[in-house]
């Protein structure tokens, strides 16, 4: 921790910086981050000339911000790899994608100073939490191309604290670390926390014995009510923080100790509430998508860009002295983007796998279930005759190809269920709904 500074806060020059002050350092690296752009990046230049925007001359204040048009994942996957970049390849010293299944990834890239501003805002995240340098942090998160595991990483060590970076998997081994090295500090999705108490508890582990203090949860939705049950089953404070990998990854915006919201990194990211259908800006206290511009990277800068994650702004002031404003806990999604185990998942994209198999596109509707904490997602495709057949070792040879083909470009393993055509849910227009979410049942029936 700083010396001398308050032991929950640690950048307090600019997270308890006066609202006034902080609406102008907005704006002068908004007019910098807006004249780059036009500068570097051909799609933001074209977008700028078709409504006829000039940063130095049409942005005068952030209100102006709401003049340009939005940027979208597909914008971004469009752009594959690098058009959306913002400085010369050799200036990016990491690339990271974010998870998902759009056509093709969505390819994000980090300068020095980016990684620098990165570890200072996921410090600023794990302090809020409760973490100090005397903690030994546990992190859940995937280590690769996706941005979690790394993120949390280097924040920690910014702090001070010790790192175990175990990664995602392998639960009777994570709760055997959590023992033996004294983990204070667990970093992982809801679900996975709470997986972790259930095999604590076959087990025979008594969480009591540990020395786990905080957990630091992200990656997925969550309700009150899961909170309750990580605090209540593993004796630790359990916050939530958000990050999105166009954006910047972990330290977009994360819960004080207060938890009444996540306080987002305002002298970084201008946050901004939209209609889904309208676009139309809407006040705080309202629940829409979420819009975000970076006003700091280097390499990969996004305008207005449309998170998909659906929340609302709570503008009332924080007990704990921080000045930025905060969002809710993302009460879901403006799109079709299914998460499952913190992955993004777009069931037309399944589809299109699906297809690219025989050369036929089978009716199909992706379910997510829960088994006790775990979620699970099964493809229920629908037999039919030209695409199945009699012989039972032949189907059973198909199926298991659909399962390998879809795990390999999502990232987690599906269950295939051959069904009738007419058991497939429909809407009201009797369209197949390619996705139906019974994971709340799941957990209703416990």
């Amino acid at each position: 921790m700083r010396e001398g500074g308050n032991p929950h806060i640690w950048d307090p020059e600019y997270e308890c910086m006066d609202r006034e002050r902080l609406r102008q350092l907005q704006l002068e690296r908004l007019q910098a981050t807006l004249n780059r752009v036009f500068k570097n990046v051909s799609f933001y230049r074209k977008r700028f000339k078709e409504i006829g925007f000039v940063p130095e001359d049409d942005l005068t204040d952030l209100e102006d911000l709401k003049k340009l048009p939005f940027t979208t994942s597909s914008d971004v996957s469009d752009s594959y790899p690098y058009e959306m970049f913002a400085v010369p390849l050799r200036e990016v010293v990491r690339i990271h994608t974010s998870s998902g299944t759009m056509v093709n990834p969505r390819v994000v890239g980090y300068t020095k100073n980016d990684l620098k501003t990165w570890s200072n805002l996921v410090a600023r995240i794990l302090v809020a939490a409760g973490v100090t340098a005397d903690d030994v942090i546990q992190v859940t998160f995937g280590y690769g191309l996706l941005t979690g595991g790394l993120g949390i990483h280097y924040g920690a060590e910014l702090i001070g604290a010790s790192v175990l970076p175990t990664s995602t998997g392998r639960t009777e081994r994570q709760i055997k670390i959590m023992k033996d090295f004294r983990t204070t500090v667990l970093v992982s999705t809801p679900s996975y926390a709470l997986i972790i108490a259930d095999r604590m508890e076959e087990l025979g582990v008594d969480p009591k014995t540990l020395s786990l203090k905080y957990v630091v949860c992200a990656g997925e939705p969550w309700t009150e009510g899961m909170r309750r049950e990580i605090e209540e089953r593993l004796f630790a404070t359990a916050t939530d923080n958000y990050g999105i990998s166009e954006v910047m990854g972990p330290g977009v915006a994360g819960e004080c100790l207060e938890r009444t919201g996540m306080h987002i990194q305002e002298d970084h990211f201008i946050a901004e509430i939209v209609d889904p259908t309208t676009g139309e800006t809407l006040p705080p206290g309202h629940t829409g998508e979420l819009v975000l511009t970076t006003i700091t990277k280097e390499a990969f800068p996004v305008i207005r860009y449309r998170t998909g994650d659906l929340c609302r702004i709570i503008e009332e002031p924080c007990p704990c002295g921080r000045t930025f404003r905060k969002i809710s806990r993302i009460e879901g999604r403006a799109d079709n983007v299914v998460i499952i185990k913190g992955i993004n998942i777009v069931p037309e994209r399944i589809g299109d796998i699906l297809e690219r198999i025989k050369g036929e596109r089978p009716p199909y509707q992706l379910v997510a279930t829960r088994e006790g904490h775990e979620d699970q997602l099964e493809i229920r495709v629908a037999i039919t005759e030209s695409l199945f057949y009699d012989k039972m070792k032949e189907q059973r040879t198909l199926v298991d190809v659909m399962r390998h083909k879809v795990a390999n470009f999502i990232g987690i393993t599906p269950r295939i269920k051959l069904v009738e055509l007419r058991s497939l849910v429909r809407d009201e227009k009797g369209r197949i709904r390619l996705f139906i979410d019974e994971r709340a049942d799941s957990a209703a029936r416990k």
